[in-house]
């Protein structure tokens, strides 16, 4: 997408950083804690991937057989990504990253079917984007699926601006510290 990408000139934020725990709108107990590299971790977060259902699927993510989710999962749970997950006792019921682009960060965010419209998709954002403030992140962009209004409407109300939209996509980003100008 664009090299060009404008950030907003306010500093969201704060957001809380994890460990956070909240009970979601379904009266489920969720935990939002950083990803820290353990097997049990990466294989609820495999597991968690194999049972998306392709109808969520974006722009090609999560890929949807297993193999090609490991090799993704490698790759955006790398040293240099940030990564948050939301669970339910044992189960990853959500994943959120920030994946490195030259100085700036993109943003994906994944909740399983049976956890979505409960809460947590919103609770997992401004969780990942307090760890990346915590870690010295500035600027973080994404892009969603212009359709996709919910998404949209949520990652306004937490600070996002449309930085591109000359696409089927919207580019859209986010400052949580003060840095270069763009």
């Amino acid at each position: 997408m664009s090299t060009d990408r404008h950030y907003p000139d306010e500093i969201a934020g704060p957001f809380e950083a994890p460990p956070i725990g909240f009970e979601d709108r379904e009266g489920r107990e969720i935990e939002i804690r950083a990803y820290e590299g353990t097997d049990e971790e990466y294989e609820a977060l495999a597991s968690m991937y194999v049972a998306f259902d392709p109808s969520d699927r974006a722009q090609g993510i999560p890929p949807s057989d297993e193999k090609r989710i490991r090799e993704w999962l490698d790759n955006i749970l790398a040293d240099e990504c940030l990564n948050v997950i939301a669970w339910d006792g044992d189960q990853a019921a959500g994943h959120a990253t920030l994946v490195p682009d030259d100085d700036v960060y993109e943003l994906a965010i994944f909740v399983l079917q049976t956890y979505q419209e409960a809460g947590i998709g919103t609770r997992l954002m401004k969780a990942l984007l307090g760890y990346g403030a915590e870690s010295g992140v500035e600027r973080v962009w994404l892009t969603v699926e212009r359709w996709n209004k919910a998404a949209v409407g949520l990652y306004k109300k937490i600070g996002f601006e449309v930085s591109d939209s000359e696409s089927f996509e919207l580019e859209m980003a986010i400052r949580l510290g003060v840095g270069d100008e763009d």
